[in-house]
């Protein structure tokens, strides 16, 4: 299941970010076994393109990703995504 996961992260395109919860539901599971396999195995994949489901990042990685999303273009406002703006796949880009 964690291959599955990280398949889907993988396919996130630069300057997007989706929700533990999109990743679950494509692949099947909740977003906590999403979190659990980026956190025990998902180094190799863009990892800090997943976030919580209100656009924030988890505590613990939470300088770090802030600093990832920056560089992949991520617009973040106070701490946070606008998933309604960059969310992917459930959300569309506003034109």
């Amino acid at each position: 299941m964690d291959e599955a996961v990280f398949d889907v992260v993988e396919a996130i395109p630069a300057g997007r970010v989706s929700t533990y919860g999109a990743i679950g539901r494509l692949v099947g599971v909740g977003p906590r076994r999403v979190a659990r396999a980026l956190s025990t195995g998902g180094g190799a994949v863009p990892w800090f393109r997943v976030v919580r489901a209100d656009g924030t990042a988890a505590e613990q990685v939470r300088v770090r990703q802030l600093e990832l999303l920056a560089a992949d273009g991520v617009p973040l406002r106070g701490g946070r995504v606008d998933l309604a703006e960059v969310g992917w796949p459930d959300r569309r880009r506003r034109a």
